[in-house]
């Protein structure tokens, strides 16, 4: 059974997930781990779902505005014992409902060349490749993708 709730960057399970995410990326990431890391501070995030598989945290995932009707995707992690069970569709399912419910038009994110399943799992949840924007837009190893909200 898969619960999910919805808190801030400060819920405790939500600031374990995340040094489990930033673990796992360190070791896919390599040499550009730090890169990557400056753009992901989890401080100021108001937007947080926590999944929970049997009363246990399972994943995470956030968004913050980007643009006026746009949110970035940020910190989607779902640790290696609850993998294939649903929990980031749902966590993400979750976040576009929320961001939805604020009015919000599209959700965007990056993703690295290297999380060939988290390119997968985006491309499923019929996120569409966009050109790299911000800090990523010059760093091949970045994939962006975009969603309308509908």
């Amino acid at each position: 059974m898969i619960r999910l709730v919805r808190t801030n960057s400060e819920n405790s399970d939500f600031i374990n997930l995340v040094k489990d995410l930033d673990n796992f990326l360190k070791i896919t990431d390599g040499d550009e781990h730090e890169f990557y890391n400056q753009y992901n501070n989890i401080d100021v995030i108001k937007h947080t779902v926590v999944a929970y598989f049997n009363e246990e945290p399972a994943g995470c995932g956030a968004f913050k505005m980007f643009e006026k009707d746009c949110v970035e995707i940020k910190r989607m992690f779902t640790n290696s014992n609850f993998r294939g069970k649903g929990v980031a569709s749902k966590i993400l399912k979750e976040l576009e409902i929320w961001a939805k419910e604020l009015n919000y038009k599209s959700c965007i994110l990056e993703t690295g060349i290297r999380q060939t399943e988290a390119v997968a799992f985006y491309k499923k949840n019929n996120y569409t490749l966009i050109p790299n924007y911000g800090q990523y837009t010059n760093v091949s190893n970045s994939l962006c993708f975009k969603k309308m909200l509908s």
